[in-house]
């Protein structure tokens, strides 16, 4: 058992709106504790705006700047550079975005970004869906999950935005889970003290979009990682990749049978899952060993 080394310093106020239970309440409780007093927040329409809340009754104990979903990363540019020009150069900004402000509707505005190298840490909080709207698809949904907007399923593949991100060259990308909370501490640490563009995509599964109990949210996080559906892991420059968490010790199918969103799955689609991580996974571990 690993010993959680983590500080509460009440940068996220008690009396918020989350879901009793929700992953991205805790996550967004770490990077903020973490990153410290002197960040600005830039926030897109997202289930993050509501628990952010809004001036004067803001859950944050950080200034939030609101802005649309489409422009979260442009935001935080026009906010870092304005804090450069007033000698400010050492205060984070940070994006704070779902994954259909980042996959989606703001992919333009982080591409960018991105291009441009600006200095900005932006948190991709990544529930897999528009939750905050009704639990629609995004590119972000994997294959089979049932959403609003897939009752079916889904047919097609979740985006692969850490490959397009690393095709951007930028000095740092990383996943996280609120499962593994040492592993997020160290990971905003080390992209703070970073210049340029920095991602973090941290997955949050979410109550009722997946259909998990409330006290469920950690153990469906670890399974997600200990199956190899959501490796750790880090890329610097767009070349090297680090593997924070080298093992698979659990199948797909431990993981899918907590979400009811994958209940309707046969085990021939269950197999199918698993193949696809499986060949994900060794693909990682072959770029790993190619640094």
């Amino acid at each position: 058992m690993e010993k959680i080394e983590y500080e509460e310093k009440g940068q996220l106020y008690s009396g918020h709106v989350a879901c009793a239970g929700c992953a991205e309440a805790l996550s967004l409780r770490v990077v903020l504790n973490t990153v410290g007093q002197d960040a600005v927040g830039v926030v897109a329409p997202s289930c993050l705006a509501v628990i952010c809340g809004a001036h004067p009754t803001s859950s944050v104990k950080i200034p939030v700047f609101h802005t649309t979903i489409e422009s979260c990363a442009a935001t935080a540019s026009g906010v870092k550079r304005a804090l450069d020009k007033q000698g400010k150069s050492q205060t984070t900004v940070l994006g704070l975005a779902g994954d259909g402000g980042t996959y989606d509707i703001g992919l333009q505005s982080l591409s960018s970004a991105a291009e441009r190298n600006e200095d900005i840490l932006y948190v991709c909080f990544d529930n897999e869906g528009y939750m905050n709207t009704g639990g629609q698809k995004s590119s972000s949904t994997p294959e089979k999950a049932v959403t609003g907007s897939t009752p079916a399923g889904k047919t097609t593949r979740k985006k692969n935005m850490i490959d397009i991100l690393a095709a951007h060259r930028i000095p740092y990308i990383a996943t996280a889970s609120p499962s593994h909370i040492n592993d997020m501490v160290a990971k905003v640490e080390k992209a703070k003290a970073i210049r340029g563009t920095k991602v973090l995509v941290i997955l949050v599964p979410c109550l009722p979009g997946w259909g998990i109990g409330d006290n469920a949210m950690v153990k469906t996080s670890r399974l997600a990682v200990e199956s190899g559906v959501f490796p750790l892991f880090e890329v610097e420059d767009g070349t090297r990749y680090i593997m924070n968490h080298t093992t698979k010790t659990q199948p797909v199918a431990e993981y899918v049978k907590l979400q009811k969103r994958y209940k309707h799955l046969s085990e021939d689609d269950i197999a199918g899952l698993q193949a696809e991580v499986d060949y994900d996974w060794d693909r990682l571990h072959r770029r790993v060993a190619q640094n």
